[in-house]
Order: C-alpha cells, then sequence, then structure tokens
C-alpha cells in the first residue's frame, strides 16, 4: 500500500498547547444534548424516513430526554419544512423542549428557514459556513475575510429576522469543517460572530465546534477544543458545543476529552447513525457516564424498545456487539467468562452490595431493560460448567452440585457441537431432562416398602420392572436411600462406591417438587451421575439413584 505517501495530515495544532483537561479523569456531570437523529441521521438513509416516522422517531428523543432536538433543515426539504410546521400547528413541543433548525449561511434560505418558524415558542436557529483551507481554497475560492464576512452577514440576518419576528429564538453557529480549519482562524470567525450577537445570561447563543471530518487523535481535538474554550470571548454567556463524526472511528472519544477541555454540549445521533461512519453515538456516550455514576440525564432503561423503534423507522441496523444496545454486548459464551459471571452473581445475592461489580458486566443490564438467563449468558459449544449451571439455575430452580455442573456442562457441549448451534434454555432444560431425571432403562422402579426397625435401620422391598418383568427384592440398610441401593447392588449385579447425595425444593408449597442428586462411583473410577424428581423427596431420592445406576450400566 505505498499510496500511503500521498497523504499527511490535513489539521491544525493550535498556536497554545493547554493540557490542563488531561488531568481529569472522566466528565463528571452531564452535557447539555441535543440529537441530530432527524437531520444528520436521515440524510445519511438509504430510504429517508417519512413524515409518520420522523415524528414518532420526534416524540422518542422527547420520552427520552433529549431537551434540544434539531428537527431539520426545513429551507431544504419540503417533509422537514413540513414536519417542523407539524409540530408547531399541533403543539407537539413540550414547554422544556426546543427545536432546533439548520440553515446555511445565505439569505434566502435563512428567510424560508424563519417562515417555517413562525409560531415556535423555543427555537434554536443553527447556521453555519464552511472555514476550512481546503473548501476556502478549492470550493468557494475566497480569502479569510471573505469566508468571515459571510457568517457576520449571516448572524446579523438571523438577529435582524428574530427581531421582526418579535421572538426569543437563540442562535447556534458553527465554523463548518474546524477539524481542517486553522484554530486560531476558527476562533477569529466564531469571536465575530458573537460580537453581532452581544450574548447574554438568559438567553445564551451556542458557538458549535464540529468534527466534520475526523482529521487527528482525538487529544489533537481536545487541544484544539481547550484553545477556543480559553480564547472564546463572552465565554461564561457562550454554550460551547461539539459536533463529532466518526471517520477514524473516534467520535466518543473526541466526545470526552472534548468535554474534559471545556465543552458544555454534545450533537448527536442515538446509535451513530450518520454522513459516512455517522455521527456520535449518543447512547455510547451516555452510558459511558452511567457506567461512571454519572447521571446521564437521559432515560435508556427501555433500551431493547429503542432499537427497534430505531431500526423499523431507519432501516438500519444496530450491530449485535454495538456497546450497551447490541444483542450480544452482554452475552458470554465462552466457558471462563459465563462462570466468573455466574460467581460474580452468586456473590451479589450473599453480600448484596451497594456498587456493581460483576466481572466481565460493566453495567447491569437490567439497567437498560435486558435479562440475566436470555441476554447475558447463551449456550454454544463454546460454552462450560458455570453458565449451564447459572441459567439452569436462574431459568429452571435446578440447582446442581458444583462437580455435577461440569458433567452436564461436557453433555450440553458434546450436543451443541454436533448441532453447530446456539442452544436455547428449554433445549439445556431438555437435554438435562432426556440425560439425568428419572432414567427408567434398563432398570424401572415401580414401588417401595420401607418401615424403621427397632435398631433404627430401614427394612422392606422394592418393586423393580427388568426387561418387561415385574420383580421384588428384599431392602435393609441404614436408611431408605442405604437399604435401597444394598437391594439393587445385590440383586443387579452391579457394584459402585463413594455414593453421595443433594437435594433442594423446586418450588414451594404443598404440590411442590423435589429434586434429589446422586452420585456413584464404578469401578474403573469413572462418576456417574442421576437426578430423581418427584413431590416425595424419598421418591426422588430414590429414582436419582436408580438413575444413576441405570446411566451407569449404558456407559458401561
Amino acid at each position: 500500500m505505498d499510496n500511503y505517501k500521498k497523504y499527511s495530515k490535513g489539521y491544525f495544532m493550535p498556536p497554545e498547547i493547554d493540557l490542563d483537561w488531561a488531568k481529569k479523569e472522566y466528565p463528571d456531570h452531564a452535557p447539555i444534548w441535543c440529537s441530530v437523529d432527524l437531520r444528520d441521521g436521515n440524510q445519511s438513509l438509504i430510504i429517508p424516513m417519512s413524515l409518520d416516522e420522523k415524528v414518532e422517531f420526534y416524540k422518542t428523543l422527547v420520552k427520552v430526554g433529549f431537551k434540544e432536538i434539531e428537527v431539520g433543515f426545513p429551507a431544504a426539504s419540503d417533509t422537514e419544512y413540513a414536519l417542523l410546521r407539524k409540530l408547531i400547528e399541533e403543539n407537539l413541543i413540550p414547554d422544556d423542549v426546543t427545536v432546533q433548525v439548520l440553515t446555511q449561511a445565505r439569505e434566502h434560505i435563512i428567510k424560508k428557514t424563519f417562515e417555517a418558524l413562525e409560531g415556535a415558542k423555543n427555537a434554536i436557529v443553527h447556521v453555519y459556513n464552511s472555514t476550512s483551507l481546503a473548501q476556502r481554497q478549492q470550493v468557494f475560492r475566497m480569502s479569510k475575510d471573505e469566508i468571515k464576512q459571510i457568517a457576520v452577514d449571516g448572524a446579523k440576518l438571523l438577529l435582524e429576522l428574530t427581531e421582526k419576528a418579535n421572538a426569543n429564538y437563540r442562535f447556534e453557529y458553527s465554523p463548518e469543517s474546524f477539524t481542517g480549519t486553522e484554530p486560531e482562524y476558527a476562533l477569529e470567525v466564531c469571536n465575530a460572530v458573537l460580537d453581532v450577537w452581544q450574548p447574554v445570561i438568559d438567553r445564551k447563543p451556542i458557538i458549535n465546534i464540529p468534527v466534520t471530518v475526523e482529521m487527528s487523535m482525538p487529544h489533537i481535538y481536545a487541544m484544539q477544543v481547550a484553545y477556543i474554550n480559553k480564547y472564546l470571548k463572552y465565554r461564561d454567556k457562550v454554550v460551547l458545543s461539539l459536533h463529532p463524526h466518526n471517520d477514524r472511528g473516534c467520535g466518543v472519544a473526541d466526545s470526552e476529552l472534548g468535554l474534559l477541555a471545556g465543552a458544555d454540549r454534545i450533537e448527536g445521533t442515538l446509535f451513530g447513525n450518520g454522513e459516512r461512519t455517522g455521527n456520535v453515538d449518543i447512547v455510547t456516550l451516555a452510558m459511558n457516564m452511567f457506567a461512571l455514576g454519572v447521571d446521564p440525564k437521559l432515560d435508556f432503561t427501555h433500551m431493547p424498545e429503542l432499537v427497534e423503534m430505531y431500526e423499523r423507522v431507519t432501516r438500519m441496523h444496530v450491530h449485535d456487539r454495538q456497546p450497551y444496545a447490541g444483542s450480544l454486548v452482554f452475552t458470554a459464551f465462552s466457558g471462563s467468562h459465563q462462570d466468573a459471571i455466574a460467581k460474580g452473581m452468586r456473590w451479589r445475592d450473599e453480600k448484596n452490595p451497594d456498587r456493581w461489580t460483576v466481572p466481565y458486566l460493566p453495567i447491569d443490564p437490567h439497567d437498560v431493560g435486558r435479562e440475566y438467563d436470555g441476554d447475558v449468558i447463551r449456550i454454544n459449544s463454546q460454552s462450560g460448567k458455570g453458565g449451564v449451571g447459572f441459567i439452569m439455575e436462574q431459568r429452571y430452580g435446578v440447582d446442581m452440585p458444583k462437580k455435577m455442573r461440569e458433567d452436564f456442562g461436557y453433555c450440553v457441549k458434546r450436543v451443541s457441537d454436533k448441532k453447530h448451534k446456539e442452544l436455547l434454555p428449554d433445549e439445556i432444560y431438555q437435554i438435562f431432562h432426556d440425560e439425568y431425571i428419572n432414567v427408567e432403562k434398563p432398570y424401572k422402579l415401580l414401588d417401595f416398602h420401607l418401615k424403621k426397625e427397632p435398631d433404627g435401620s430401614r427394612s422392606g422391598d422394592v418393586e423393580m420392572e427388568i426387561d418387561g418383568e415385574h420383580v421384588i427384592y428384599s431392602a435393609r440398610g441404614n436408611g431408605r436411600l442405604d437399604a435401597v441401593s444394598n437391594a439393587l447392588q445385590k440383586n443387579l449385579g452391579v457394584t459402585y462406591k463413594d455414593l453421595t447425595y443433594n437435594e433442594h425444593a423446586l418450588e414451594i408449597g404443598q404440590s411442590s417438587r423435589a429434586i434429589a442428586y446422586i452420585s456413584i462411583t464404578g469401578n474403573d473410577g469413572k462418576i456417574t451421575w442421576g437426578v430423581g424428581m418427584d413431590t416425595d423427596i424419598i421418591t426422588a431420592s430414590i429414582q436419582a439413584l436408580i438413575s444413576a445406576i441405570n446411566r451407569m450400566v449404558k456407559a458401561e
């Protein structure tokens, strides 16, 4: 790839380097959020949203908590003009929500924008013109002074038309293609615009510093933002905003470092949809704050529903591994990961800590509307005992002994590997049921009758079906399970040692079932497990023993 030689940096370092922002750990409060889904997001779609779809998206943004929403470029699109009119005329803009409209710094476009705004209570008029060296030289073929004059004239017209409309609109200015602009020149243009607007505290204008095209590493952009933040006139009366795109895949990093460098506001889209590689992903950015214990002031507690709406109206797809929102982002297939998660969840149940610290899960999936058993741990041939055991316990109340989890884990892996597919929870339970529970071949329990002897032992009969024949064996032992075990070893010709036993209730109530787990060790040293399930715990334990014997015999 020798063509790399034709590229060089297209950005400019600021004349003064300030790295004080780099000493901060993370943004300690949420910025002002502005969604541009209905503008940048929409214009990047193969099939743009219809008016009804835009209205649905807008209502969702309001529900999520956005207080500033860019609804479009009304002078450039009939649909965007119609959307703004519908929102105004049908009173769909809450008093605490401000709609934002975009316009180039051109007189006829600005005037049509103001026509579309008639009757709006709270609005931001966002005017921009390009300031980069490449655009000045190649597109406009204008000098710095001429480009600056375009911005100043646009700012004056916004002020004039707002006064004429007797409105209280706020203003926003963007030196578009900022990342290819000399920072000191971009600052000069922004300050000239602010001189026109004469900012006041109760009606702050917005200076928006866009990453129109990512050209540098994030720390360079942050240094540029820090320079603007330090030398911007009327700074305490101005909102400093960022509008990062994602050409280098660093939109989130640009935003986070830009906030550390002094920005107050972020413009972006829900899942990063936008021109080229997209705008900054506000869901990721906000949830990153959430995961650090900072209130993002946006509500993503119903993430699956949000993803469904977005995919339906945009025809775009939220990637399965998209941070926080993807269908697989909380999912562990790896056996070691599953085991750590399962143990972490059990530790939470035991300790009830006030902080979330579960391995491999940066946030609690429940906080974004996801479930543990269906989302967090899913089973395929890479999975292990921890994940399988977690699903069986969480979904079905089956709390296998630790060593049995390993045995069952290998059993599930074999099935998944053979079928070459993920196994759903009900499929996993069916494997457990078919392989371990109340196994009846070749030996089937029909009934048992045991009584307590004066010496404390138990004696009686065990009724079995062997190859279709009804047989009765005499039984005697220290307890009921021991008595049955002695009878079966004596009459069936099977031998084993080291019998272990565990049991617990599956449900609570008069008709609840009990489940028993038994392991036996054969002459070859191999451990075999069996499970019994019944409303009577003694019956369940004897069924578990016979299941283990049947499985051992089959294996031999």
